[in-house]
């Protein structure tokens, strides 16, 4: 009788791909996403070129699931849900990774037409964050943190236009500090005679 679980194809099928998934985000950070050539990501697996196609049918694919992966990281860094103050720990965390910043930048640019891979991704992405934003905003008014005369949904996607347009900028000038606008922006919601 066998008393210990066995690893089948499946669970080492998912190991590698996590494993393709961290050496991507690796180079992709270091090298860019048009910089980055599959041959290298697969050299630092340990694998053919062709094995990548088996778990991805596409570079763009497996950039999605680079960025789902991001996007992983900063939602467990949140907790359950995605509050305002998230967002200028998430843009220090941006600030330290600065080849998946532009790549995200480019690929929420240019996934808006809706034949591209990533479309529905990032969309489904800013609705969950909108939602949730929105939801956080909703609650800090209630307690009389926030003003009251502001629509819920309108400063999360504010805030969420905020983010990316300072990302963007701080892509151009490492100077521009993303989480002090973000810090700007967010004091612009509180009530006044709020604690800070």
């Amino acid at each position: 009788m066998t008393t210990g679980k066995t690893r089948g194809p499946y669970a080492k099928g998912e190991e590698r791909r996590r494993t393709i998934i961290q050496t991507a985000t690796d180079v992709f950070a270091t090298e860019g996403f048009e910089g980055a050539a599959l041959k290298h990501v697969a050299e630092l697996v340990g694998v053919r070129e062709a094995t990548l196609f088996h778990y991805f049918s596409s570079k763009q694919e497996l950039q999605q699931a680079v960025l789902a992966e991001r996007d992983d990281r900063a939602i467990s860094m949140a907790g359950e849900v995605f509050g305002v103050d998230d967002l200028p720990v998430v843009a220090a965390r941006n600030e330290q990774e600065p080849g998946l910043t532009s790549l995200y930048a480019v690929a929420s640019a240019t996934a808006n037409d809706t034949s591209h891979a990533s479309h529905e991704y990032f969309r489904e992405r800013y609705e969950l964050v909108i939602r949730d934003l929105a939801r956080d905003v909703e609650a800090r008014q209630r307690s009389g943190e926030y003003r009251a005369d502001i629509d819920p949904e309108w400063a999360a996607r504010l805030l969420i236009g905020v983010f990316d347009g300072i990302q963007v900028q701080w892509l151009y000038d490492k100077g521009v500090s993303m989480q002090e606008g973000l810090r700007r922006a967010i004091a612009l919601l509180k009530a006044p005679g709020a604690g800070d």
